[in-house]
């Protein structure tokens, strides 16, 4: 059976469930939001390997109108953070209207509405938003003979809670934001560890501690005090944006740190040579941690450099000739960033694709709205992701630029708005030329961040407080609007 809905949104991370918080709010009831699983969470609910937590200090990588005074410790481990999403659904009564296990295959602009087809029926909608985000669905090499590999497979983002790894050889391949995160956990049970290094990262201590119960019950009686300390690690970490976009060099002096973390924590030189990046701080994501050094320095786990030539069904050949011998192969390989399913799912005017409406390239005006799709707005789009302080910031700006979006709309009676195609590749071509001088861009590394041009088309190259302020109003002369 078809339902029919003012507005659609997809996903329950904190993009979906934030927006459908505030849409709730501000009196939007007509919705739903379609989720593939059976609860909220997105990355948070998905991603449970050992060791998950999150490198953006609690306090802000939350929502501003749903402050939670009883964080354990500075930065949060994963079931806190999916267990705070929960409360935020039930606490804002939004969860009646989410629809579970309903899996987006495709949504088309037709007659002037999204018609979206899911696994369990078709809904149709006058305004859809996208709350997928891009850390959704997992990156896969590709191997030569893996289907071979008589042994365990698995992403570290589909943890196989079931397989004991005691006493077992495991190969990780990556050494990414999870492999830093999970190695150190697992490597203490397993009889051999192969870490299979492509490019080393840069490693910070990580600044963490437990929260005391005083604080806990300060923050809960004078939530102004919480508010202050978010506020102070915010601006701490919007003058990181200083080194990654506006003066490279000082990255010079904060990779120093790293160098010393480095040196302090792996004696042996060689093995600290194989672990020392070749390339600017920065210009790939920076990790924190405390214990994957001393996990990786341990006599039973072998950093690999060279690259892999083959999989066989009892281990992995390397470029050297040497096969490690492995039961277990786990993909520490991040998420298809760049590549985001949804370019293949979502049809616009005339049956555009998303995909090649992106052949050149992700592109969006705000990282919000896409030439060519009406009455459509992303959530955590093009350009939106940050290097150095909480995306959900980032999200709450663009729920407000949306929902002015919609109350436009309903103040001036329009039936469609669409992005300007001049629009979009103005605000574009200004991100492309902020970019030109980042870190990220002359740090001389390859990084999940740019895409197979080379461009980087995942940061907001700038201070987060100027996101907002582009954001803090839905301008209606940049779009093609249409009437009643």
């Amino acid at each position: 059976m078809l339902q029919n809905h003012r507005i659609v949104v997809i996903g329950t991370g904190f993009a979906g469930i934030g927006m459908a918080v505030r849409l709730k709010q501000a009196g939007y009831d007509d919705f739903v939001v379609l989720e593939r699983a059976e609860d909220v969470g997105g990355t948070w609910r998905d991603n449970t390997y050992p060791g998950c937590r999150c490198d953006v200090p609690s306090h802000l990588y939350s929502f501003s109108f749903a402050p939670n005074p009883d964080w354990s410790s500075t930065f949060s481990p994963q079931p806190e953070i999916e267990a705070y999403l929960r409360q935020v659904t039930d606490g804002f009564r939004v969860r009646p209207h989410i629809r579970f296990g309903h899996a987006v295959q495709s949504a088309h602009w037709v007659d002037d509405r999204w018609l979206i087809h899911t696994n369990q029926g078709d809904f149709t909608a006058e305004i859809l938003l996208s709350g997928m985000g891009p850390l959704a669905e997992p990156s896969y090499p590709k191997l030569n003979g893996i289907e071979s590999f008589e042994g365990e497979v698995f992403h570290s983002a589909q943890w196989n809670h079931d397989l004991d790894l005691s006493g077992r050889k495991v190969a990780v391949i990556g050494t990414g934001a999870s492999a830093i995160q999970f190695v150190p956990a697992i490597q203490p049970e397993v009889e051999e560890l192969h870490l299979f290094q492509r490019t080393p990262p840069w490693v910070m201590p990580r600044p963490d501690r437990r929260i005391s119960r005083l604080e806990k019950a300060v923050f809960r009686a004078f939530p102004l005090v919480q508010k202050a300390v978010r506020a102070g690690i915010y601006w701490g970490r919007e003058s990181m944006v200083l080194g990654f976009a506006k003066l490279p060099g000082i990255m010079k002096q904060a990779q120093k740190v790293a160098e010393k973390h480095l040196e302090k924590q792996v004696r042996d030189p060689e093995l600290r040579a194989r672990l020392t990046p070749d390339f600017t701080l920065g210009c790939k994501r920076v990790l924190i941690s405390d214990d994957y050094y001393p996990a990786v320095a341990r006599p039973n786990v072998e950093v690999v450099t060279d690259g892999i030539t083959e999989v066989t069904p009892t281990g992995i050949v390397t470029d050297d000739g040497v096969k490690h011998e492995v039961d277990t192969i786990i993909y520490g390989t991040g998420f298809r960033v760049t590549d985001l399913p949804v370019m293949d799912m979502l049809y616009g005017r005339d049956g555009l694709s998303l995909r090649d409406a992106w052949a050149e390239g992700m592109e969006a005006h705000l990282g919000t709205a896409v030439a060519g799709f009406p009455n459509f707005f992303l959530l955590i789009g093009p350009n939106t992701g940050l290097g150095h302080s909480s995306m959900v910031f980032m999200i709450e700006s663009q729920i407000a630029y949306i929902l002015d979006a919609l109350k436009t709309m309903d103040a001036e009676g329009l039936r469609q708005v669409e992005v300007r195609p001049e629009v979009q590749r103005a605000f574009v071509d200004g991100v492309r030329s902020s970019m030109r001088n980042t870190v990220w861009t002359r740090g001389g590394c390859t990084s999940w961040y740019l895409d197979a041009q080379g461009r980087n088309t995942t940061l907001w190259p700038s201070f987060t407080f100027r996101f907002r302020q582009l954001t803090r109003r839905f301008d209606r002369a940049e779009y093609e609007t249409v009437a009643m």
